[in-house]
């Protein structure tokens, strides 16, 4: 096939010997099979920011440390400069957080590096040697569904030991190879530090996985995983081996307080309201 105008400078440069198909194309990326030397390999080549479609990019950029002073001023100010910054830092957060999780040992294609603005890593394979395929192209048992689902959930956790959030989880962009669920798809993984969104969107991630599973295997669909990790999470009390149950009983303490605090603003209410009628019946005995 013809060669991208993305991958050229990767041909020159020796680092991938030619283009072998296109994978797949999606709102922010094109995904290309690329020959490295006899061995098959992706290249995704990310879209100008103009013609991208991800919505709501700042909720995930909150938290995320800007490489230099002077580049995080730039992009504060949103400058030129500031703009190209910022389009790096998005590009380049995928392959920070693949190498990231790879070290959490989240299963995830292993990467090989950034170059000239390209992701290279694995192609992630099913038995048979052809790309694998994502799990909204999978039917399943209701066995496989809660192997699956536990899997994930295991792998969720892992992800907010190593404090990252994934943020845009889902059926589409989870592959399934010989050994089961890889994932993939992190130019807006959050850092969970120091982004209050994060439990938002970790919220969100969990729930996709247990509307998915739960088409399978119904039970699924009355767990409660997400909260149940967050509050071990913020008790520093989380690792990668915690046995979660999928239940959560909100915090009493918490809608006690709330109950008192209602009480005592019913009851100062009250005081200015006998405290007005006091003050009216004086003015009148006046």
């Amino acid at each position: 096939m013809k060669t991208p105008r993305g991958l050229v400078p990767l041909i020159e440069d020796g680092i991938i010997d030619g283009v072998l198909s296109q994978l797949r194309s999606g709102k922010e990326a094109t995904v290309y099979v690329v020959d490295c030397g006899g061995e098959r390999r992706c290249a995704k080549v990310y879209k100008d920011a103009e013609k991208r479609s991800f919505q709501n990019a700042v909720k995930y950029r909150e938290g995320r440390k800007t490489r230099g002073s002077r580049d995080a001023r730039a992009a504060d100010r949103r400058s030129r400069h500031g703009r190209r910054v910022q389009e790096e830092e998005w590009k380049n957060a995928e392959a920070d957080a693949l190498f990231q999780l790879m070290a959490a040992k989240v299963r995830v294609p292993k990467p090989y590096g950034m170059f000239d603005g390209v992701l290279l890593m694995e192609l992630v394979c099913d038995e048979d040697g052809y790309p694998a395929p994502r799990l909204n192209e999978i039917d399943m048992t209701a066995e496989q569904a809660r192997t699956w689902h536990a899997f994930m959930i295991e792998q969720i956790v892992r992800m907010l030991c190593a404090g990252t959030v994934h943020g845009d989880l889902s059926e589409y962009n989870v592959l399934l190879d010989g050994e089961g669920p890889v994932i993939i798809d992190l130019p807006q993984a959050v850092q969970v530090a120091g982004n209050n969104n994060a439990f938002e969107m970790l919220e969100r991630d969990v729930n996709n996985m247990r509307a998915l599973f739960s088409r399978f295997a119904p039970e699924i669909a009355h767990t409660q995983y997400a909260k149940e990790m967050w509050d071990l999470y913020l008790k520093g009390e989380l690792h990668p081996g915690s046995e979660l149950t999928g239940t959560y009983v909100e915090d009493q303490n918490a809608a006690d307080l709330d109950s008192v605090l209602d009480q005592i603003e019913e009851a100062r209410w009250e005081h200015e309201i006998r405290e007005a009628g006091r003050r009216a019946a004086e003015e009148e005995d006046d």
